[in-house]
């Protein structure tokens, strides 16, 4: 049974609902301008708060990205580097450091750090999460408890129980402390499974298709020919929930493919933007909407049928742009947008400044609380870092690494394992792309070689090279400055 804890809150600091979904590009989402979606209780959030729209992730894969939220710092210095290098929970986050200085805190749903003692959630009062990926119905959780905690199976839909457990552990609280709630969404993830209330939406409609949908990788580097994601080709029968005649002519396997995967896709978001509206609702119900900061984002972004695909891990835009809008009425006026460049490693920063904690000296992210207040610090980041290790593991996409600023994005494929864990240990010969993103924003012309550009390249190159440096990464070892 649900209490009202409506109590103000004895400090000065705020409370945080952090509500993270997984692959919710943002190119589905109404306050971005989506051609596809509607989602009008995120849309709440931005309307009441700022839109961040040049925020990025590090490296475009589940786990590596998750690391990153938490411990504020690039892959190869947390260690999670691909899906099969779980987090060390000894690791400082920025949950144990709110912790420590009185905050409440509790994580609910998908953890995908690792299970068992050495990998399972710490620096949380209270923890549910989902072994690996989860299932959407009926899905088992691990609850906390000694030795990595205990299983058991929860009935219903997963977008709801994750919810539920939130509203029940913010009923229980101390109301005289403040609060941080971690809110991970299995959805919309692979295989898009919908839920009843939700299973009818679109079935008389077709969704726009993006611009790229048939695109046939000439002139980019091979890595784009070689990816195994896309629509339709590399699909089985339970993402698109019926046999799939691959027989057809590839053009057609990918119109008819693209609409089953994307409506299931879109559903899965509309319970997301449901549960959140719940959220929301408590808070205006307990009078705590303007002591509360929201943040709403996803570990990555996604491919919705752009260049004929599904999935992430290239630093193409659709997979290495994230969402991220945040509400908080003491701080943000309604409807304020940024166009400063922000990154995944940024977001304990900004938690913690918020919270009138001082961040680690370690941390490698740099908080954008003054962003937030409308002002851009003179010595804000032009340009950003990428890394993709995960060579030819999962979707055959090539290990990369790059660097983007406001008009380019440079691409080193070293194409090598590396004898990375999780990564596939075969060597191919390393290629570069150079995108224009002002004349080319769809990623379509790789320009590299160009004379044209030849002083652009030289220039990203040295910029390349000197964000390696700042954030400690080594280069590979054919990368020359020629």
């Amino acid at each position: 049974m649900r209490h009202n804890h409506g109590e103000a809150v004895m400090s000065s600091k705020p409370n945080i609902v952090f509500i993270m979904s997984d692959d919710h590009a943002s190119h589905a989402m109404g306050c971005y301008g989506s051609r596809i979606n509607t989602t009008p209780n995120l849309d709440r959030i931005a309307d009441g708060g700022m839109r961040f729209d040049n925020c990025f992730c590090t490296n475009s894969i589940c786990t590596p990205s998750r690391a990153s939220i938490l411990a504020g710092t690039y892959n190869h210095v947390n260690g999670v580097t691909t899906l099969s290098t779980p987090m060390d929970n000894r690791l400082q986050t920025f949950p144990k450091l709110l912790q420590q200085h009185g905050y409440q805190t509790a994580v609910f749903g998908k953890w995908h750090l690792g299970t068992g003692p050495e990998h399972c959630p710490t620096g949380f009062d209270d923890w549910a999460v989902l072994p690996g990926q989860g299932l959407y119905h009926n899905p088992e959780f691990i609850f906390n408890g000694p030795d990595g905690g205990t299983r058991q199976n929860v009935h219903g839909y997963v977008t709801d129980i994750i919810t539920d457990m939130s509203l029940d552990w913010l009923d229980s609280r101390d109301p005289q402390k403040p609060f941080c709630l971690l809110c991970h969404h299995k959805a919309p993830h692979r295989e898009w499974e919908p839920d009843e209330k939700h299973a009818a939406m679109y079935l008389n409609e077709e969704i726009p298709e993006p611009d790229t949908l048939y695109d046939d990788y000439s002139n980019r580097a091979s890595a784009a020919a070689a990816a195994e994601m896309r629509v339709g080709v590399h699909m089985e029968k339970g993402d698109l929930k019926c046999i799939i005649n691959k027989s057809l002519p590839e053009g057609e396997l990918r119109k008819w493919a693209y609409q089953r995967y994307i409506k299931d896709y879109l559903r899965v978001i509309a319970s997301i933007d449901d549960n959140v509206g719940r959220i929301l609702d408590w808070l205006d119900h307990e009078n705590l909407t303007d002591d509360t900061v929201v943040i709403y984002t996803s570990d990555q972004g996604f491919f919705l049928g752009d260049h004929g695909w599904y999935d992430k891990r290239f630093m193409y835009e659709e997979s290495l742009r994230m969402p991220f809008i945040v509400r908080y009425p003491k701080e943000i006026r309604p409807q304020a947008q940024c166009g400063d460049i922000v990154l995944n490693v940024d977001f304990p920063s900004l938690v913690l400044d918020l919270a009138g904690v001082e961040v680690p000296g370690d941390f490698q992210g740099r908080s954008f609380r003054s962003q937030l207040r409308g002002v851009t610090p003179p010595d804000w980041r032009t340009s950003f870092y990428y890394r993709y290790w995960m060579h030819k593991a999962h979707h055959n996409v090539y290990a990369h690494y790059g660097v983007r600023t406001h008009d380019h994005k440079l691409i080193y494929y070293y194409s090598d394992g590396l004898g990375q864990t999780g990564a596939i240990d075969e060597s191919y010969e390393p290629e570069w792309e150079l995108f224009d993103l002002k004349k080319d924003p769809n990623e379509m012309h790789n320009v590299y070689g160009d004379p044209g550009y030849a002083t652009v390249a030289r220039k990203l190159k040295d910029e390349l090279h000197r964000l390696q440096d700042e954030v400690g990464d080594r280069r590979y070892a054919l990368d020359t400055d020629d």
